[in-house]
């Protein structure tokens, strides 16, 4: 278990620019159904280990569940469950590789090495059949790696890209809803997650709550506008915690 001190509140600008990167996670989540974890996760890694994948995992759950909540008549319980299915078996593996995770520079290396893993497959434009076989599969590989770092949404989007922008917009909102909140209780069940870490999410959830609800705003005119340059800076901050990991 790795135990940092919180750097947010012993500075005015850090805890400004924490916020900042929270509404703007946020606003993601809400306005695609995914995606707070791949822009959050990894600046607040970089900002301060000790925000992730906890408090990260408090907020997007949050904000996925506002989202489920929102949109529920087009949420498609059936695949819910087949890829909640797959999310556990993930959550599982992913936990073991957590505690094994000791040093902060080793946390940050594979942190860096996950997340761009998702930056990758996030702009690759790769697709899968959306089948029950490729559902779970993905579903396992999301909870692998949002355990670890709060990134799970990249997996998904896959098998999730042609399909009808409501229904995956509700349906991914609870898939993570329902995943955040398994991968808390995972983490506290380890020893991983810390009481000081939910004082941490409560600190940002003004922010989330603000995101999402600008995020719903505007949903439907995000992706283009803001897709690519998201992206980068998940790349940017992945290669850099790789660095740091490394140095």
């Amino acid at each position: 278990m790795l135990l940092y001190e919180p750097q947010v509140f012993q500075s005015f600008w850090i805890a400004a620019v924490v916020l900042i990167i929270v509404f703007s996670g946020s606003v993601v989540q809400a306005g695609l159904g995914m995606g707070f974890g791949l822009v959050v996760g990894p600046l607040l890694a970089l900002i301060d280990p000790v925000l992730v994948p906890v408090p990260a995992l408090f907020i997007g759950s949050t904000t996925a569940i506002m989202g489920s909540l929102s949109e529920s008549k087009n949420i498609a319980w059936s695949e819910v469950g087949v890829g909640m299915m797959g999310r556990m078996s993930g959550i599982i593996v992913g936990s073991f590789l957590l505690v094994s995770l000791t040093s902060k520079s080793t946390f940050l290396l594979v942190f860096g090495i996950i997340i761009l893993s998702a930056v990758i497959l996030s702009i690759a434009g790769w697709r899968l059949a959306f089948t029950v076989k490729n559902l779970f599969a993905m579903g396992t590989i999301s909870g692998f790696t949002g355990v670890i770092t709060s990134v799970g949404a990249p997996p998904l989007a896959l098998i999730y890209q042609d399909r009808p922008a409501e229904q995956t917009r509700a349906t991914l909102s609870t898939f993570f809803a329902i995943g955040g909140v398994a991968s808390l209780v995972v983490l506290y069940s380890i020893g991983w997650a810390r009481i000081d870490h939910f004082y941490l999410a409560l600190f940002m959830a003004p922010a989330a709550a603000l995101g999402t609800w600008y995020g719903q705003k505007i949903r439907g005119r995000f992706v283009s506008r803001y897709r690519g340059f998201l992206l980068a800076i998940a790349a940017v901050a992945s290669l850099s915690l790789i660095i740091k990991g490394l140095s």
